[in-house]
């Protein structure tokens, strides 16, 4: 991925230079020109090309920014209710990932979503310990982030 995309911006400083115009439309013209490139002889790249991680990536940011919103919004209802109903809950969490920054992605997106907290990763880095300020369901709270986060983490990290 990380070849892909210097090879791109070094086509695009290529353009400019052959154009002999070094303006921001012009390094624009060349990153496209050589993102065609690429995009043309992608069967001689390891992997999948580089735009395909880019937009997961993108997309897992505003998935983030959404949870993060309506997670402070429920916290919000939880504080501002005159009784406190809440149910906390410590949870197991089996996860699918393997790798280590999968993991730490995942714990820092849960931990940073408000009312969460990731406690511990077991040793052998297959289960999280999650502790939630109110849950209802903990079934229903697992499917949740294993059908968001891990999800769109997955996507990012694999083809």
């Amino acid at each position: 991925m990380a070849f892909q995309l210097l090879l791109n911006i070094f086509l695009a400083f290529v353009w400019m230079f052959l154009s002999n115009k070094f303006t921001a439309s012009v390094f624009v013209t060349g990153f496209l020109l050589g993102l065609i490139a690429i995009i043309t002889m992608r069967r001689f790249f390891n992997g999948r090309l580089y735009i395909g991680r880019m937009w997961a990536s993108i997309k897992l940011t505003i998935l983030f920014l959404k949870e993060l919103v309506l997670a402070n919004i429920a916290v919000l209802k939880v504080v501002l209710k005159p009784q406190l109903t809440m149910e906390p809950a410590f949870f197991k969490y089996d996860t699918k990932l393997t790798k280590d920054w999968e993991i730490t992605l995942l714990s820092s997106l849960i931990t940073l979503t408000p009312g969460t907290v990731v406690v511990h990763v077991s040793d052998d880095a297959k289960s999280l310990y999650i502790h939630a300020i109110d849950v209802g369901d903990v079934e229903q709270t697992i499917d949740s982030i294993r059908n968001s986060f891990e999800k769109a983490i997955m996507e990012v990290s694999r083809a």
